[in-house]
């Protein structure tokens, strides 16, 4: 098998899905654009803003994509080319695309809140506490993981600091055009489109030289702004116009495929066991996340993309496809590095990285384009600018993110309308930011971070979870989401229990700890949502399976 028909084939597959299988989970949760959205009926002008779907799938898209489809995918190709492309192909299909379909579409019933909201609906107001209260604390970690990664960056790369920076201010000078001063889409779109591309040639000219501190302090202070001014004017626009930056990569390094034609050369199958990343079974689950299914999506989708749902039948596109093409991206990463002869990759995996092993893989591909000229050095640092450009749209977006959990916590039972100063969302971003710059400086970032692979897949089986209580209270069959629920809680409890013996056995008592916290939290909700599960939707459970 070579790289061409590892592509025609996920491509196939993804679009006979999309059809297929999409249409029929609108058709289990009776999606209809009918049905009036809280982007509409709850327009704030802030938070709640109305926006066309090739707009709110740029947002989504850049949001949710960030590093992890490439990075992922990459690591795990230490088990072999074949595990991972099955999850992939497989994993987006059934589980990923259910996880962020019905996470966008629950929401939107429920104003648009979180899965928090859903969960206190469903199963218990503790029970939404104790979810609110786990997902700041794991935006939290993004927030400082990401400040980090952005912030060494640009210290480093200075060109990619100042396209950054040109980016925000072409986002703004976006969001202005087509909202207040109503240019087209399309004009507004090719245009836009054009400016960043010279953004990105203007970086090479103008390099920004600071110090990582200053570029810290920097992008808290950017951050905070992003969080709490208008989604329209800043964060819609720019993760808009950042998608297309992706989109140039997918479409140019799916195009090189065809061309270069490359051979797998990796192992279909290389060890069960790989060091510092474990066992199979759940090490490559937890691994690829966001190429298959990641927790982190229903945060997006539950945040910031069901409040600007246009229409319901939106989702369609936005969630289910969304993570489609973040499969076809996994896919795009998983056949970059397979072509490089093992030992290369291996090579480059352990001392320079996997954003450098599949930076160097895509430039292959794009640079066996004959009519693009392109050079590989050139296609690697376009590759590797677009890895970066996505990690600073995934540490705003997370900042709002956590604003959103924060206000919700605090939010009065049945009274939603009681506000308290923790709710505003000056105070809430405010407290965000400080803790996520105390996290920053504390010096204990990095070694807290090998915890979150398994926290955000906890953060996907929760999601399901609630999901799962919400269809079963609506009496409808819930196999198509109750089946992935349990085989992430099965992924997660058992890589919580492997990461809680061995830190415990190293005495890293920190990371044990957190463990066993995140495996009793998983626990006490399973517990909790057991009886609406069994008894509120029981009956129709057995004709199901019957």
């Amino acid at each position: 098998m070579n790289g061409i028909e590892l592509v025609l084939i996920a491509v196939i597959m993804y679009a006979v899905a999309y059809r297929l299988y999409g249409n029929f989970l609108i058709k289990r949760l009776e999606v209809n654009c009918s049905n009036p959205t809280p982007s509409h009926t709850m327009n704030d002008g802030v938070d709640y803003c109305p926006a066309k779907s090739p707009v709110l799938l740029g947002h989504h898209f850049a949001s949710i994509a960030g590093a992890g489809p490439i990075v992922g995918p990459v690591i795990a190709a230490g088990f072999g080319w074949v595990p991972v492309y099955l999850w992939v192909l497989f994993g987006a299909v059934f589980i990923g695309g259910v996880h962020d379909f019905s996470s966008i579409i629950g929401s939107v019933r429920h104003q648009s809140k979180s899965i928090g909201f859903i969960i206190q609906t469903y199963i218990g107001d503790s029970g939404k506490k104790l979810f609110l209260l786990f997902s700041w604390a794991t935006l939290i970690l993004v927030i400082a993981v990401f400040t980090i990664i952005v912030a060494d960056t640009f210290a480093h790369i200075p060109s990619s600091a100042t396209s950054s920076v040109l980016f925000i201010f072409l986002a703004i000078l976006f969001g202005l055009s087509i909202y207040r001063f109503k240019v087209p889409l399309t004009i507004g779109t090719i245009a836009g489109v054009i400016l960043l591309f010279l953004c990105i040639a203007a970086g090479n000219y103008f390099p920004i030289r600071l110090d990582t501190l200053w570029w810290q302090l920097i992008l808290f202070a950017y951050i905070f702004a992003a969080s709490v001014t208008p989604v329209w004017i800043l964060l819609q626009p720019r993760d808009y116009l950042n998608s297309f930056f992706l989109y140039a990569l997918m479409i140019g390094g799916l195009v090189g495929v065809f061309f270069a034609a490359p051979s797998i050369n990796i192992p279909a199958f290389s060890s069960f066991s790989l060091d510092k990343v474990g066992y199979l079974f759940p090490a490559l689950f937890v691994t690829v996340a966001c190429g298959a299914i990641s927790g982190f999506h229903s945060l997006v989708g539950s945040g910031t993309t069901a409040k600007q749902l246009d229409k319901e039948t939106d989702a369609h596109l936005v969630g289910y496809g969304g993570m489609l093409i973040e499969g076809l991206l996994a896919v795009l990463s998983l056949t970059a590095v397979a072509s490089m002869v093992n030992k290369e990759f291996i090579d480059i995996l352990v001392n320079k990285g996997p954003v450098t092993a599949f930076s160097l893989g895509v430039a292959r591909f794009l640079n066996a384009i004959p009519f693009l000229n392109i050079s590989v050095e050139t296609g690697q640092t376009f590759s590797a600018l677009a890895v970066s450009a996505f990690a600073l749209t995934s540490l705003d977006t997370a900042t709002r993110l956590a604003r959103f959990m924060f206000q919700e916590f605090f939010e009065v039972k049945d009274q939603p309308e009681k506000k308290s100063v923790l709710q505003n969302r000056f105070v809430a971003t405010g407290i965000t930011v400080a803790v996520g710059a105390a996290l920053t400086f504390s010096g204990q970032t990095m070694s807290i971070w090998p915890v979150f692979g398994s926290a955000n897949q906890l953060l996907a089986a929760l999601a399901l979870l609630a999901l799962t209580a919400w269809i079963a209270h609506l009496r409808k069959g819930i196999l198509f989401v109750m089946i992935p629920m349990l085989f992430m809680f099965a992924v997660t409890l058992t890589a919580l229990g492997m990461l809680i013996y061995t830190n415990f056995m190293v005495r890293n008592y920190i990371l044990s700890v957190i463990s066993i916290l995140l495996f009793s939290l998983a626990i006490i909700l399973g517990v909790k949502a057991y009886g609406i599960l069994v008894n509120g939707n029981g009956k129709q459970l057995e004709k199901e399976i019957a």
